[in-house]
């Protein structure tokens, strides 16, 4: 898709936020608007519970009520966990071990950690669940929200949590936990007034390049008249600190009444209307466009450099706006388009078997065939190689990426898909690293997504893990390998059999070779007797028989062994191992 075709369709999609009368609703709790509000009060904050009693709503509102100095300074998760608050810690992931959280309102959260976890328990049954605050209750409210999101799933009970003018409350590795689940990300809603200092107040020298704080969710900016909306964390951060350096001016914090905001947008969302502004402009692009009525809706016009004398450069700002937004939307473009190239994935791994079919028929093995390297079909094999590849690389980081719950969840969904492409292409992937005299495969070159694959289904304990490994309902002609590294412990067995057949070898050499080999029977033969190898092993021009036969040599003709009994007889491993008919000792 062309630049000209994006667009950022914030401008749209706020009108339909503020004709909803949720916004009404919490604002209406947050205000104690209703009689059969049941109060708690803890230490330096208090909540409110409502229940409609004409639906199943229940909305909770929190608000602090010390007069709190709200602090920039940030608290590590690891010195939350020196505490034992644990509360957070689902949050880490291997790719994103660290997050920091503003220490004002995880303090009030703490203070307050029994109760609170005592409400969600109550609570945690309730459906829907709309959690709110204005100012520092709505930074409360978010903690409380992201204590909740290790229990839920991608179903209709997700709460919303909806804040109202409220600072920022972590840095970018708390965004990125946050962001990495669509699902977590779209449950937090932050109502700002482009009059509102509160939201901006962390965002330390004004510069969103220098801030130690990140948004996340979406922010819904309101002025006097209009309304945007923005999802795109780094736009969000460029959005408050060019409202900061035209409004924070000789400004002194006030409580701002976000519910007649909300009414009077709620009157003019059906109504609202930028033609007249836009008509006599010209733009580069849609999303150049869109981003100017953004900006728009919050007076940032391109008259009110002269009118109202400020420093800031509005073509400059758009400018970098655009660039951030094709940014974002790129990204998200690319994480949609992995679960649609799926289908694309699965015509390649069709390709693969007629090759691993083609090369069976040509009694060689696809294995041995692609290693060689010598028909027009192996060179075929190199494009559909590395589309594989690329796709499930991009997988299993997005899997690494996501918290906890939500990538178990995700390896889950892809654990099948991924551990036939694994057992199908990773002995590709040692053919041609040892046919260009590579060694010691499994510690020197193994992809750290073959690795990821290959760990999250031996962690996994589900019936459908277990399915995956189980080779007693497979039919052995139609077997791929349950040990993806296989081959890699072949070449290795071949690597030692020419050690041992080397005059130059030492002593100490040849003993630490013989005793790798008897490892190696003993590794064959545990995956015969399982049933867990393709009968393509044996066919006469495989790199395994080639091992045999040279091992066979070594040893010589009266050696015996649980694996040579077998080997030593064709008809045992073309008939009785296909048939799952050899009598294993």
């Amino acid at each position: 898709m062309r630049q000209s075709q994006l667009f950022s369709s914030g401008i749209e999609l706020a009108p339909f936020m503020t004709s909803s009368v949720l916004l009404q609703r919490s604002w209406d709790v947050i205000s104690s608007h209703h009689a059969d509000i049941v109060s708690n009060v803890g230490v330096g904050l208090s909540w409110k519970v409502y229940k409609e009693p004409v639906s199943d709503l229940t909305i909770i509102a929190f608000e602090a009520t010390l007069d709190t100095n709200l602090q920039v300074d940030l608290v590590s998760h690891s010195d939350l966990r020196e505490r034992n608050f644990l509360h957070f810690d689902f949050l880490c992931t291997k790719n994103n071990p660290f997050f920091s959280i503003n220490n004002t309102a995880v303090s009030l959260f703490y203070e307050n950690r029994q109760k609170l976890y005592e409400l969600k328990s109550e609570i945690n049954s309730s459906k829907p669940l709309i959690i709110t605050g204005n100012a520092l209750g709505g930074s409360v409210a978010s903690l409380f929200t992201i204590s909740r999101l290790d229990s839920i799933g991608s179903g209709k009970n997700r709460p919303l949590c909806i804040t109202f003018g409220s600072p920022l409350i972590g840095d970018k590795g708390l965004q990125q936990a946050i962001s990495r689940s669509s699902n977590w990300n779209s449950c937090f809603l932050h109502v700002v007034s482009h009059k509102d200092p509160l939201p901006r107040l962390l965002i330390t020298n004004h510069s969103s390049q220098t801030s130690s704080y990140m948004p996340f969710g979406t922010f819904l900016f309101c002025s006097d008249k209009n309304s945007t909306c923005f999802e795109n964390p780094d736009s969000i951060l460029e959005v408050l600190v060019a409202l900061g350096s035209i409004h924070d001016q000789n400004q002194e914090f006030q409580s701002l009444d976000y519910g007649n905001i909300v009414e009077n947008l709620y009157h003019k969302a059906i109504c609202k209307d930028f033609t007249v502004q836009a008509k006599d402009m010209n733009y580069s692009s849609t999303l150049h466009a869109s981003i100017h009525l953004h900006l728009w809706a919050l007076g940032f016009t391109p008259d009110m450099q002269e009118k109202q004398h400020q420093n800031i450069d509005i073509n400059t700002l758009v400018t970098m706006m655009e660039t951030l937004e094709n940014k974002f939307i790129f990204r998200k473009r690319e994480t949609i388009e992995l679960s649609k190239k799926l289908n694309l994935v699965k015509i390649d791994m069709a390709q693969l078997e007629w090759y691993k079919k083609d090369s069976k028929d040509r009694n060689i093995g696809y294995y041995d065939s692609y290693k060689k390297m010598l028909l027009t079909s192996d060179q075929d094999v190199v494009k559909f190689k590395k589309n594989l590849i690329n796709y499930w690389e991009k997988m299993v980081e997005e899997a690494e990426m996501k918290p906890q719950k939500e990538g178990s969840n995700f390896r889950t969904r892809w654990l099948g898909a991924g551990t036939n492409y694994r057992r199908m292409v990773e002995p590709l992937v040692i053919a041609k690293y040892y046919s260009e005299g590579g060694k010691d495969y499994a510690t020197e070159k193994r992809s750290k997504h073959f690795k990821l694959l290959d760990d999250w289904l031996k962690e996994g304990t589900t019936k459908a893990t277990c399915d995956l490994n189980s080779t007693s309902k497979m039919n052995v002609e139609a077997l791929l390998t349950i040990d993806s590294c296989f081959w890699a412990h072949v070449e290795e067995a071949l690597l030692m059999c020419k050690l041992l057949k080397d005059a130059q070898s030492s002593v100490t050499e040849k003993e630490e070779a013989c005793r790798k080999l008897l490892e190696f029977e003993e590794y064959v033969y545990g995956l015969l007797k399982n049933y867990a190898v393709s009968i393509e092993i044996f066919l006469k021009e495989s790199s395994y028989m080639i091992w045999w036969n040279e091992y066979k040599a070594i040893k010589g003709t009266s050696y015996d062994s649980p694996l040579s009994s077998l080997m030593n007889n064709a008809e045992n491993y073309n008939v009785k191992y296909a048939g799952k008919t050899y009598n294993f000792c």
